[in-house]
């Protein structure tokens, strides 16, 4: 049952997985919000490809030294190896040549992975059945892992977490401002060698439960997520590990219950789902909340140009525009305009002269600068200003 998985009730190792796998979600999201932030999204997808070629050649050394081959730490480390030659390699391409760093990345995954590839081919045929279970780290597997290996990724992942708190101020500044930060103290080269190694960690500690091939998403979808939710560096930080670490926990726990389906792809689609609730309904970027906005605007601009009309004796052919000035008892149903509606009509008048008034005045240029057409005038200046505005207007003014 999803309600026993969810509540922790599948015994201990299921339990210490689900928890492994939201603290890599944690730590996936906070890290990936400062490659979001530093627009450089593809690094951590260069690093998950370049270590299947040290997975593999780890694989093959344990097995040239008598062991299984399938032992979680001697994979890591080959796989710490490969992704961090990788790296390497993507830097130089980029800092030492012409390429692009997109280049670079796109030469180095293609490679790597290629190479990744045919060394798999070798370990198939080492034969004895010690290979099984390393196509687990291309989409990620939890059904058969050991509870030491559950332990060391829940505290890898909850390690790297911990780094990624610690150096949170120096790797925000250097995401915005790399000049600032380097005025304020803090090494801009070497926050972008901790965030590397940051990535790196978080990528090779998520290859058995997300696998190499989709980690990158649960490094780009969480911060991309929380971007819908708040403009806050902070907050984004925040939402995007809490999206990560709920889409690890609850990809984990359905994983859990279908143990033939691969857990990356569930988490991933969990941390889609977080995603699409995100952009449908974030109360300021949403789709909805800017959907509801347009409707409001374009009431508010058939209002704004049927007041007009009223106050200047002019008819009113939009049929839009009169339901909306009847729904709001601006008009009759025959056309006239009530009391209301004169009164209305007349100050929307008024405030036009004002706002004509103000973006010839150059002593009000800050004021001018947020005229829309729709802005109440009333919100942007004073008591006295406008009665200084007043003041200036002629009869004419507020007619013409």
């Amino acid at each position: 049952m999803l309600s026993d998985a969810l509540l922790l009730q599948l015994g201990y190792n299921a339990t210490l997985v689900t928890l492994g796998a939201m603290m890599l979600g944690l730590s996936a999201g906070v890290a990936g919000t400062f490659l979001f932030l530093r627009k450089r999204a593809l690094v951590s997808d260069a690093i998950s490809h370049a270590t299947l070629p040290g997975i593999a050649l780890a694989f093959l050394v344990m097995v040239a030294l008598g062991g299984d081959g399938r032992s979680l730490p001697g994979l890591l480390v080959g796989a710490v190896g490969s992704a961090g030659l990788g790296l390497a390699a993507v830097s130089f391409l980029s800092n030492r040549t012409r390429l692009g760093e997109d280049t670079a990345i796109g030469s180095v995954l293609s490679v790597f992975f290629g190479f990744g590839i045919v060394l798999l081919t070798v370990v198939q045929s080492v034969g004895q059945g010690q290979q099984a279970g390393l196509e687990g780290f291309l989409l990620g597997s939890t059904a058969g892992m050991l509870r030491g290996d559950a332990t060391l990724i829940a505290l890898s992942a909850g390690l790297t977490f911990a780094v990624i708190l610690l150096m949170r101020r120096p790797l925000t500044l250097a995401a915005f401002d790399p000049g600032f930060a380097e005025v304020a103290g803090h090494n801009p080269r070497r926050s972008e060698a901790i965030l590397m190694a940051v990535v790196l960690a978080v990528t090779v500690v998520g290859l058995k439960i997300v696998g190499l091939i989709l980690i990158v998403a649960l490094l780009i979808i969480p911060p991309v997520a929380a971007r819908f939710w708040s403009e806050q560096s902070d907050r984004v930080l925040l939402i995007a590990g809490l999206i990560g670490g709920v889409s690890g926990y609850v990809g984990a726990a359905i994983s859990a219950i279908a143990p033939d389906l691969p857990t990356g792809p569930i988490i991933v689609l969990s941390c889609f789902g977080l995603f699409a609730l995100s952009f449908l309904l974030a109360p300021q970027r949403g789709v909805l909340a800017m959907a509801l906005r347009h409707i409001r605007f374009r009431r508010e601009v058939h209002l704004q140009q049927g007041l007009l009309a009223i106050a200047q004796g002019q008819p009113i052919y939009e049929s839009l525009t009169r339901r909306l000035l009847i729904r709001e008892g601006l008009i009759r149903a025959d056309g006239v305009a009530t009391p209301e509606g004169r009164a209305e009509a007349s100050r929307r008048l008024r405030d036009v002269a004002r706002w004509r008034e103000i973006r010839n005045d150059p002593a009000l240029e800050r004021e001018a600068a947020l005229y829309d057409g729709l802005t109440n005038i009333e919100t942007v200046l004073t008591p006295d200003q406008l009665d200084a505005l007043d003041a200036r207007l002629s009869p004419q003014a507020e007619i013409g």
